[in-house]
């Protein structure tokens, strides 16, 4: 098992340019090897994770199935769609996730059969695969090629990024605007991405044939499930509140889980060297110095987010299934002690949260 690297760029894009980070990054997937070899485990095809498989579907289903076909009091629909967002979002974390990197199973086609599950919720895995895999994880926290950190005017998620008078409160309403992420996904971003075959500054292949009718097949599937059918049987502008309301919360969910683990003080946000594509620093050590763990004991959120709060590890073994996180991070921080490296974990999620906090602040301060 190595640690990721970088993909291989196309000769038409712009991307910036990794020098080798060879002592360290053999070190580290040398010491995680080991661990594998020690404990007799496979990286992929963990039978908890077929269990939390069918937790997570069977959460979803019952969910869904109460509020749209039993329930019919406004006070049990609440809690009810309260729980099919949080479910939403936990087949996000949970299933698609791992699928779409490959590291749920050894077999492609388990794979793309779980990293569906992303259409089905109403955003592209193609385009995931692109702007996920590709570009986000070769370059967190670069202003124009990781769009994770691209809010436009709204916001200012990187030094580098032009500050205006109205982020001085970004502290306070981004956290309203991350409620629209989802709908945004559904409406606007994956039409957006294959139209302009750009996302941020990173130019990929529009989908065809096969991969595009996935793509617009998944958007039917879901406003059938998530619109259509519920229209049926209950009054059209309820399930619109509903729809709203559980959308918002599935977009604050995923979008305070990626900004507690990148956008907070002690991340970096390097910029190639002057007039050059070129980063400093080799790939592994831009990877720890732009992500950060946090909770790592809190078993029960590490169980939710899919091990998304061990953000380290995944961006260094991203096809590696995330039931082996916590033992990794152990491996991985003890490697970086040793040699030097940068490694960054908060205790708890309230810590995470704080610091994402004061970020926003200070990115929104003049100077």
């Amino acid at each position: 098992m190595t640690a990721q690297a970088q993909p291989r760029p196309d000769a038409r894009w712009v991307r910036p340019k990794f020098p080798a980070d060879s002592v360290l990054q053999r070190e580290i997937a040398r010491r995680v090897d080991e661990y594998f070899e020690r404990s007799g485990l496979s990286p992929r095809d963990s039978p908890q994770m077929y269990l939390k498989t069918a937790m997570l579907l069977t959460w979803f289903v019952g969910s869904y199935a109460l509020l749209v076909f039993v329930v019919s009091s406004v006070w049990l629909a609440i809690p009810l769609s309260l729980s099919l967002a949080l479910a939403v979002a936990g087949i996000g974390f949970g299933i698609q996730h791992d699928a779409n990197h490959g590291a749920y199973s050894k077999r492609p086609a388990v794979n793309r059969l779980l990293g569906s599950t992303l259409d089905l919720l109403g955003a592209s895995s193609y385009i995931w695969h692109w702007k996920h895999n590709h570009f986000h994880h070769t370059y967190p926290n670069m202003s124009g090629a990781d769009a994770d950190i691209e809010l436009g005017p709204l916001g200012r998620l990187a030094p580098s990024q032009r500050r205006r008078g109205v982020h001085r409160f970004q502290q306070f309403y981004l956290w309203v605007l991350y409620g629209f992420l989802y709908v945004k996904w559904h409406l606007v971003d994956d039409i957006r991405d294959v139209t302009q075959g750009r996302v941020a500054q990173n130019r990929f292949p529009r989908p065809r044939g096969w991969r595009l009718a996935q793509l617009c097949a998944g958007k039917v599937a879901f406003f059938a499930w998530a619109l259509v059918i519920p229209m049926i049987l209950h009054t059209w502008w309820h399930v619109l509140l509903f729809y709203a309301c559980s959308s918002i919360v599935v977009g604050v969910t995923l979008s305070v889980v990626f900004q507690m683990a990148h956008c907070i003080e002690e991340a970096s946000f390097p910029v190639p060297v002057a007039g050059s594509q070129r980063v400093e620093s080799g790939w592994v050590v831009h990877q720890l110095s732009t992500t950060a763990d946090f909770a790592r004991g809190n078993w029960l959120l590490t169980w939710y987010l899919g091990g998304l709060n061990f953000q380290v590890e995944h961006h260094l073994f991203p096809r590696v299934c995330h039931v082996h996180y916590p033992a990794l991070s152990k491996v991985v921080e003890k490697a970086c002690s040793d040699l030097g490296a940068p490694y960054v974990a908060h205790r708890g999620a309230f810590g995470a949260l704080a610091s994402h906090w004061r970020f926003l602040r200070r990115m929104g301060q003049p100077g």
